[in-house]
């Protein structure tokens, strides 16, 4: 069965997008931890991050560094975590999270609620950030 990502990466479901190239797109989660809170997905789909070849994971994080830079250049935080769960979505992805503090990162802390033009407004100045 397609992952709700592989929809999104085949435009069925609309995200709200800040970078993409020929292997990976990186949009904001709709649920965030954080504002910024971004997703790394690759377009190939594999479920478990260690079944990507080394040539992925290896690009997966170099991709990831520079959405990061893109999201420190635009959300007030100390710096971006990164988690991989792997649990939720059968599809390799990373959770990109601005954080201040390691609490920040748990997935129990209630989610940052925003409108529909703060998501617009927010991945709009962070994909002007990134230089791909």
């Amino acid at each position: 069965m397609t992952s709700i990502f592989t929809r999104i990466i085949n435009l069925e479901i609309p995200c709200y997008k800040i970078a993409e190239d020929d292997d990976f797109i990186a949009f904001l989660d709709i649920n965030p931890l954080k504002k910024g809170h971004a997703l790394v997905v690759p377009k190939q789909e594999v479920d478990y991050i260690f079944d990507n070849s080394d040539e992925v994971l290896s690009k997966i994080l170099i991709f990831s560094k520079k959405i990061a830079k893109g999201i420190e250049a635009n959300v007030d935080c100390k710096r971006i975590g990164l988690v991989v769960v792997g649990l939720e979505v059968p599809h390799t992805h990373i959770h990109l999270v601005p954080m201040d503090e390691e609490a920040d990162l748990s997935f129990s802390n209630p989610r940052v609620k925003m409108s529909k033009q703060e998501f617009e407004d927010l991945a709009e100045k962070i994909a002007s950030s990134i230089k791909l």
